[in-house]
């Protein structure tokens, strides 16, 4: 009698499991997910030596006062969203010092802003 009660607690359990994920799945069917409805920025561009004009790898590229950065990629690329603000100042540093040989670091401040912006970054050597 007591292996049939236990069976019968843990069916409720996954019935009562189940019911809750069916809920919570009728819910964001009908309502959908959060939207964002601030106006974002899209920021692209390339980071190239000033001296050779080729493209650099790895260069961390941020945003000042934000938890938000990334790394240029093989062609020294990069691309982001970011809130749509009175300026944006951006920093271009490299991070992995002399593997791809090595830049000083480079703040620009973006001020004049359209729905999109393409950044071409020239860095010099150190």
């Amino acid at each position: 009698m007591k292996q049939s009660v236990s069976n019968r607690n843990w069916v409720r359990k996954i019935i009562g499991g189940l019911s809750f994920t069916s809920a919570m799945f009728i819910f964001q069917a009908c309502y959908g997910t959060p939207q964002d409805f601030k106006a974002d920025l899209l920021i692209e561009g390339k980071v190239k030596a000033q001296a050779t004009g080729l493209p650099i790898k790895g260069i961390r590229v941020s945003v000042a006062g934000e938890e938000q950065d990334l790394l240029t990629d093989e062609a020294g690329s990069f691309s982001f969203y970011n809130l749509l603000k009175d300026s944006v100042t951006l920093r271009f540093e490299d991070i992995d010092n002399t593997q791809n040989g090595s830049f000083a670091a480079k703040d620009t401040v973006l001020t004049d802003f359209s729905k999109q912006i393409f950044l071409n970054i020239a860095l010099t050597a150190k």
